[in-house]
């Protein structure tokens, strides 16, 4: 398995301010690639880390294992709250959440993330969860499907792959990434197939965002994580396609900025609780791009509670 290379690594490190003596959350611990760095900076501080996928939380244990001040915990990161009240926790300094699919999951093939590799069609981060993509596939409907695709993965051809589907599996259900492929396939033009980029990438992104209830989770997280933070704490997300990116940058902006205000009235300005650290999301450099592929959809949008 290739090393694994966490996303803007130092943009995220930089922009949670990390106090030696501070409490801070990694939402999304993976194989510990962030949360490594900030328990470096941490002295009498402490981090909480969480994950849902049982795989990273055995990984990440064994490479934080010589770091005293971690706590690792399996649970969705929608939980941070009753999490934060059982460890006795009001407020932290930071947090930090590195969204959608790791590496490593991608790589398994019976994790059934990937449409490089033949494998169940699973895609649940929480393995004991009772939704998987085989369901969602086999047994929702024709306009359930096509609005998924369109909704959560943009794809032009959401209803042809929808009905394709709906049709196929009147014969069989199917059952493997592979089978999927190959309808996906067959629903859109030769245009689209010659296209850079793999046809199921679309359709694969909105089964995995269904699967898991991604969307919802997050909006209820963020809210939350706001909520705990100190004053001068910052929550810091990392997302990688234009939904997820699209519900951070909305629910910060309706937390900094004052609707109608044009006039800038200073008790309205004052009434604020949190403010942008950067006007526009941090992007990859060119060379990290070439190092790591994976971090050319990234963006990072960090808020602070004043």
């Amino acid at each position: 398995m290739e090393t694994h290379i966490p996303v803007l690594l130092t943009e995220c490190l930089e922009s949670l301010n990390i106090k030696p003596n501070g409490i801070y959350c990694d939402l999304t611990l993976g194989r510990g690639g962030h949360s490594i760095e900030i328990a470096k900076r941490l002295n009498d501080g402490k981090l909480i880390c969480l994950d849902q996928d049982q795989t990273a939380i055995e990984e990440g244990s064994k490479r934080l294992s010589s770091f005293k001040n971690v706590i690792i915990i399996k649970s969705n990161f929608q939980n941070l709250k009753s999490v934060l009240q059982s460890l006795k926790i009001d407020k932290v300094d930071g947090i930090l959440m590195d969204l959608g699919v790791s590496s490593p999951q991608f790589d398994v093939a019976s994790r059934g993330f990937s449409y490089q590799n033949n494998g169940p069609l699973d895609m649940r981060m929480d393995q004991n969860q009772k939704l998987d993509a085989y369901q969602i596939v086999n047994c929702y409907s024709l306009q359930e499907l096509a609005r998924i695709f369109k909704e959560y993965g943009d794809e032009k051809y959401a209803y042809s792959i929808a009905k394709n589907i709906v049709e196929s599996r009147m014969n069989k259900p199917i059952e493997t990434t592979f089978e999927l492929v190959d309808i996906i396939k067959k629903s859109k033009p030769m245009k689209e197939l010659t296209k850079i980029g793999h046809p199921a990438k679309q359709v694969f992104q909105a089964l995995r965002i269904e699967t898991n209830d991604e969307l919802n989770v997050l909006r209820k997280t963020i809210i939350d994580a706001l909520d705990v933070l100190n004053k001068n704490g910052r929550l810091a997300i990392i997302s990688f396609h234009s939904g997820e990116d699209r519900i951070v940058k909305t629910i910060f902006n309706s937390k900094t900025k004052i609707v109608g205000n044009r006039l800038n009235i200073p008790d309205q300005v004052a009434s604020l609780k949190y403010r942008l650290v950067n006007k526009h999301p941090v992007v990859a450099s060119e060379k990290e791009i070439q190092n790591n592929h994976r971090s050319k959809s990234a963006k990072l949008r960090v808020i602070e509670k004043i």
